[in-house]
């Protein structure tokens, strides 16, 4: 005979696993795992297409390209569809924000598919100068404008530097509040955020939508020392993702909604095997839930 006690148990079980099914209905995951291929430099230095193959390999759809090693942007796309990858993003330098010079990296983004052109560094020099970061997001609203017309979106990478204070307000609210949130977006670096002892969900929710791109790279620690901690100090604590990895990469991904994002780049700054570090943080992402 079934008792009460009994009954009500089954009951309990039985709620309990509808509300686990529930929640894994609704989990999300990253369907579409790029990598910046800054984390493979010297091997695409030395075998271009070889090294993006062994990409594909690692079980990336998307790449985001920092330089073309001396590539052509139609040999660039016709090596991509080879081996089934895109590349929506590319990295390009301060000088390139040049009107001209814009115009030719225009030009090579629609061959390749690239559906955002990212700035990812001001240089130390020039962010010594006064009142320089308004004049930076001056650029980049101009860049933005420009990139919009011929249907690409402009963004700007950060590392850990736009969070320090200059004369009370941080360069990357600057940047926020300057720049048109039509024309120019961030692509976060979750990582040198965290360096910077800033917290990206505090972002997401004060800018929402503004983060369409962002950078995965697992961080240790955070390095010890006044802000900005130098770069030589920072980039040992590195790592995978997921690998003995401080970040809370489900709490931040909880709110990728809230965000934008769109696109999700694994990097690693100075990985001592680079095939080995994307491998291992692809195979974290792949069963992380959020």
């Amino acid at each position: 005979m079934i008792t009460r006690r009994t009954f009500l148990g089954h009951l309990g079980a039985q709620a309990a696993a509808a509300g686990m099914l529930t929640n894994m209905a609704f989990a999300k995951s990253i369907h579409r795992l790029g990598v910046q291929l800054y984390t493979v430099r010297d091997l695409l230095a030395k075998d271009f297409e070889g090294t993006l193959a062994k990409v594909a390999g690692a079980g990336y759809k998307e790449v985001e390209f920092a330089g073309y090693f001396d590539h052509a942007p139609q040999d660039v796309k016709t090596i991509l569809d080879r081996h089934g990858l895109s590349a929506p993003s590319a990295h390009v330098d301060y000088p390139s924000l040049d009107a001209d010079k814009l115009s030719k990296v225009i030009e090579a983004s629609h061959t390749i598919g690239h559906q955002f052109i990212v700035n990812p560094w001001i240089d130390e020099q020039m962010r010594k100068e006064p009142d320089i970061w308004k004049r930076i997001a001056a650029t980049f609203n101009r860049a933005g404008e420009q990139t919009k017309k011929a249907g690409i979106q402009f963004a700007y990478h950060n590392h850990h530097f736009e969070f320090v204070p200059e004369n009370g307000t941080r360069p990357i609210e600057t940047i926020l509040r300057e720049c048109d949130p039509k024309l120019v977006k961030i692509e976060m670096d979750l990582c040198w955020t965290t360096v910077a002892g800033a917290d990206p969900v505090t972002y997401f929710g004060r800018y929402p939508g503004r983060f369409p791109l962002v950078h995965v790279k697992g961080l240790k620690r955070v390095p010890d020392g006044d802000p900005p901690v130098p770069f030589d100090k920072a980039i040992p604590q590195i790592t995978d993702v997921g690998n003995s990895d401080i970040i809370n990469w489900k709490r931040i991904f909880a709110k990728s909604k809230e965000a934008g994002i769109q696109h999700y780049f694994v990097e690693h700054d100075a990985p001592p095997d680079p095939i080995a570090s994307i491998e291992k943080s692809a195979a974290y992402l792949r069963t992380l839930q959020f």
